[in-house]
This record gives C-alpha cells, sequence and structure tokens, in this order.
C-alpha cells in the first residue's frame, strides 16, 4: 500500500472542496447505503458519477435525486431509453454512457476524487484497477479484485499512489484497529480473526441441504445483501473470498488469517497484536459504518447506523467453523497456496456456481462440487496473471469449466 504521507496529503488536498464521488454500482446495496451515507452531509460531497447494470429505473431515480454529472449503464439500448427519460424530466444535460470501457473511464476520469467501487464479481476488476492506476481514494466493496488480481492489483494501487479503503465490513473493523502508520502493521500482527454470522444455515442439518431453495439461501440472519452476496454468506465462499482479501490488503501470511463464528454479527474482527492483546471494532451491522467510514478517513463522520446498546446484549458467543456445513472455506487457504491464479479460478467458478443455484440447475449442496471440481481442473498458464488481459482470460477459461461441470449436474 502507498504510504502514510501520501494518503494524508491527499486527503487534504481534497479537504478545501466538496470530495467527487463515482458509484460504481450504485443501486445494489452497497451503492444505495454509500448515497444514504453522502444525502447525511450536504456539501461535504459531490455526487458526480453512478453506475448500474441492470436496474435502470432505481438509477433514473438516483439521477433525479442526485443530478449526476454522468452515468453509465450496461448496453446501449438502456443507454438510448434512460437518455430519452431524463430528457423528458429536464435532466438532458447528464451524459449517459454504456459498456465496460465507459466504466474504466468513469473511474479513472480527472473529474473524480473517490470511487466505491461496489461493482459485484470479476466485472469490478477493470474499473478497479482504472481507480488505482490513477490514485484514487478506492473504497474496496468489491473483494473480486483483489481476489483475481492479487499481487497485480496490489502493484497498480502502489504505483497509481491510490488509497485504497476497505469497505468490507470485516476487513474495515481490522482497519479500524490498526495505526495510521502501516509501516508499523507487520511488528504489530500476530494474526487477526476474520468473523463470520454462520448464515441461515448454521443449525440446520447438512442431510437436508440438497432441498435448500434460492430464497432459504438469501435470507441472511443479520445483514440485507443482494443474492449472490447472501448466497456466498450461507456457503462461507463469502468468508473464503475475505480470507484471501485479507492476505492481500494487511500483506499477511494465510496462515496469519483465522475465522470464527460469531452469530451476533457485533464484533466485526480482531487483530490480535504480538504481546496477545486483542483489539476489536465493535458495532451493529449497519454497512453505513465502514462505509461513512472509508469516505471521510482519517475522520469520522454520522453515518445513520443505531448505536450499540450494550445493556441490550444478550451474549457474545464464539464456535470454530464447521467443515461439514461449510466445505468451501478451507478452499481459501488451498488456493493462496496453490500458484499464482489459483485464487481466480476459484472466484470465477463461485460466481458460476451461485448463479446456477439462483437459476435452480444446481442444488445448494452443488455449490461446493462445482468449485472443488473447477479448482482442480482449471490450471493458470505461465504469465497469465501479470497483466488484465490474462486474468480476464483465465476467468473466462475458469467460468467455461465452471459452466460445464454444471451442466454436468443438472437434473
Amino acid at each position: 500500500m502507498v504510504t502514510m504521507d501520501r494518503n494524508l496529503a491527499q486527503t487534504e488536498s481534497a479537504a478545501a472542496r466538496a470530495m467527487r464521488v463515482c458509484v460504481l454500482g450504485s443501486t445494489g446495496s452497497i451503492g444505495v447505503n454509500t448515497l444514504d451515507v453522502i444525502a447525511r452531509h450536504p456539501g461535504r460531497f459531490e455526487v458526480c458519477t453512478l453506475t448500474a447494470h441492470s436496474r435502470v429505473d432505481a438509477l433514473f431515480e438516483q439521477c433525479r435525486t442526485w443530478r449526476p454529472a454522468r452515468v453509465v449503464v450496461a448496453t446501449a439500448q438502456q443507454a438510448d431509453a434512460l437518455a430519452v427519460r431524463l430528457r423528458d424530466v429536464g435532466l438532458a444535460s447528464i451524459q449517459v454512457d454504456h459498456g465496460a470501457a465507459a466504466l474504466v473511464s468513469a473511474a479513472e476520469s480527472d473529474e473524480i476524487d473517490a470511487v466505491m467501487a461496489a461493482i459485484v464479481g470479476a466485472a469490478g476488476l477493470a474499473p478497479c484497477l482504472a481507480a488505482a492506476r490513477s490514485g484514487k481514494r478506492l473504497l474496496l466493496a468489491n473483494k473480486e479484485a483483489l481476489v483475481v488480481g492479487g499481487a497485480f492489483f496490489m502493484d497498480a494501487v502502489q504505483a497509481g499512489g491510490a488509497l485504497l479503503l476497505p469497505i468490507d465490513s470485516e476487513h474495515s473493523a481490522i482497519f479500524q484497529c490498526l495505526p495510521e502508520d502501516r509501516s508499523t502493521w507487520g511488528r504489530r500482527i500476530d494474526h487477526i480473526v476474520l468473523t463470520a454470522s454462520g448464515g441461515p444455515f448454521r443449525r440446520r442439518d447438512p442431510a437436508s441441504f440438497a432441498t435448500i431453495t434460492p430464497d432459504e439461501a438469501c435470507a441472511h440472519p443479520n445483514w440485507v445483501m443482494g443474492r449472490k452476496i447472501s448466497v456466498d454468506s450461507a456457503t462461507m465462499m463469502n468468508k473464503a473470498l475475505e480470507v484471501i482479501e485479507a492476505r492481500w490488503l494487511f500483506d499477511l501470511q494465510p496462515s496469519q488469517i483465522r475465522v470464527v463464528i460469531h452469530p451476533q454479527s457485533i464484533i466485526h474482527s480482531m487483530v490480535m497484536c504480538r504481546d496477545h492483546s486483542t483489539l476489536a471494532q465493535l458495532g451493529t451491522p449497519d454497512m453505513r459504518v465502514p462505509i461513512a467510514y472509508g469516505l471521510s478517513w482519517p475522520e469520522r463522520i454520522e453515518s445513520g447506523a443505531d448505536a450499540l446498546a450494550f445493556e441490550g446484549l444478550r451474549d457474545l458467543s464464539f464456535e470454530p467453523p464447521d467443515a461439514v456445513r461449510h466445505p468451501g472455506l478451507g478452499l481459501a487457504w488451498e488456493a493462496l497456496g496453490a500458484p499464482a491464479g489459483a485464487t481466480a479460478v476459484l472466484n470465477a467458478a463461485n460466481e458460476v456456481a451461485v448463479q446456477a443455484f439462483l437459476d435452480r440447475r444446481i442444488r445448494f449442496d452443488e455449490i461446493h462440487a462445482v468449485n472443488r471440481r473447477t479448482l482442480d481442473g482449471v490450471q493458470p498458464e505461465t504469465g497469465e496473471t501479470a497483466s488484465l488481459d490474462g486474468l480476464l482470460e483465465l476467468d473466462r477459461r475458469a467460468r467455461d469449466g465452471a459452466e460445464r461441470i454444471a451442466r454436468e449436474l443438472a437434473p
């Protein structure tokens, strides 16, 4: 990561005016919560760019509220239709673009100070890289950028002088427990502990997993999230991806990352120091807290989240992960120990498997089978992880392999 002096200089240079923000994935849960936090601080932030993949109606309403200079959608047809609607309500000045290249252009624009990277999946890698290379304040809610990009992505952050701030609640918690001077982190940390709720099936008999429906898997007990990440939480593949992300964010060895089940989601993660002191970040399960911290760092601003009422807490409990219920969790350390690129294969396989489950083409308990077989069957080629094109080709090969396996498993 870049040095603390450079990070602080970037923050101070933008303090004299409103921070100009681009929200990649503005209609998803992270994007909506980001706009909610921004709305609480008139004059401090300026929403300049919003993007959406399929929820164009929601994007239209956001345009009416925020009047950004630019929006990006997936297709030319969507862009044309949205431009007409905006013109009809007197917002013809909003520039409407479409496609992957437009996302990259939006993320690297000189008119932007901060990028909230909330596009789900590997599709967010290219704009995240663009933001990193152009030295933005990069609020990383897209964990796949690090899971797929790994060292390549971190090199781009360093070379571009970007300020990389984690938005996942667990990684934000770790970040909040550490001093601003990142050069001291290695001397302080013995290991970190990522907490996990255990999802909706923590007590369910694994013998019944074959009958789990998409709606059941998306009913998270603590957090309100999109369908893909909700399924990942139910399988604990979300935690596997977070282990991989933490390895790169905090420059840790895989053996320095542990996971514990904490059903109440009050402690969001912990740092075990070398003297065996434990530092933890606590709060209500509300994504506006890490979002507000990312937007305002090194300050703290009102997030809109409820304060934690200790007198109302019945208990804080912890238990080890269950390898029978959540076999995919162990794939994180396995992929980190494999040749570079294995984590990208795992991520691609999981995206395909989750979508196949949501489409009711495979069973819930077959998600792990797709991930396991794809990780075994797709091998990264020499040099494939050294460029964006190579990573995207690896991602494509892994998706193709995972899709073949999903078709084999389909009834």
